[in-house]
């Protein structure tokens, strides 16, 4: 049960800075975000790291597809990039209402209480299929880590991604750069060498 507390613990830092990264964006929601987002749509779309938690423990699975968080990113990909995605991502901002980022804190403490009374190995029915929820959760925390420092980085907020979170976030991403062939590029830009061409491991 350690790694367990240890995951819940790491997805509750990563929901804590969402919420406090969102509390600085004051007026700016119409503001740039990441791509055609603006701030409320880029919002939204993290946001949905705490729905979709909450959302598919209440479907259950009868069977395990992807067996690990870097799995569930290999058979997410076909969905990443979709036109749905960004819609998704705007009607998800459209529904954080008047006030967004209370919205986001309501939501956050309703999610966060709600896993840490999950059974770990209950299987959840994701976009990609079944999975047990110790495995993922850490997408969770990946996905918030991941756009919160997006958000952060449009307001011009530090970066300070949470450390728990960022273990858990890093350890994921490594392990997609290990598989996709892309390790050395990594490291490269991990130590401020340039790298030999774009990087990403999703």
């Amino acid at each position: 049960m350690t790694d367990w507390a240890d995951r819940c613990a790491a997805f509750a830092e990563a929901a804590d800075w969402f919420v406090a990264t969102c509390a600085e964006v004051g007026d700016r929601w119409d503001g740039p975000g990441l791509g055609d987002w603006d701030l409320r749509a880029l919002v939204g779309h993290t946001s949905r790291a705490l729905l979709t938690v909450e959302e598919y423990a209440a479907r259950p699975a009868d069977d395990v597809v992807a067996d690990s968080p870097a799995s569930y990113f290999r058979a997410a990909r076909v969905f990443a990039n979709g036109p749905d995605v960004a819609e998704r991502g705007r009607a998800a901002g459209r529904a954080l209402g008047t006030d967004p980022a209370a919205e986001v804190a309501a939501t956050a403490a309703r999610v966060v209480a709600l896993v840490r009374g999950l059974d770990p190995e209950q299987r959840v029915t994701t976009i990609v299929g079944g999975m047990r929820l110790v495995d993922y959760l850490p997408t969770r925390t990946f996905e918030l880590a991941v756009h919160t420092a997006d958000i952060a980085a449009a307001i011009g907020a530090p970066l300070d991604v949470p450390a728990g979170a960022a273990r858990e976030a890093l350890a994921i991403a490594g392990e997609l750069a290990i598989e996709g062939g892309t390790a050395g590029a990594l490291l490269l830009a991990a130590t401020g060498r340039p790298p030999a061409r774009p990087l990403t491991v999703l």
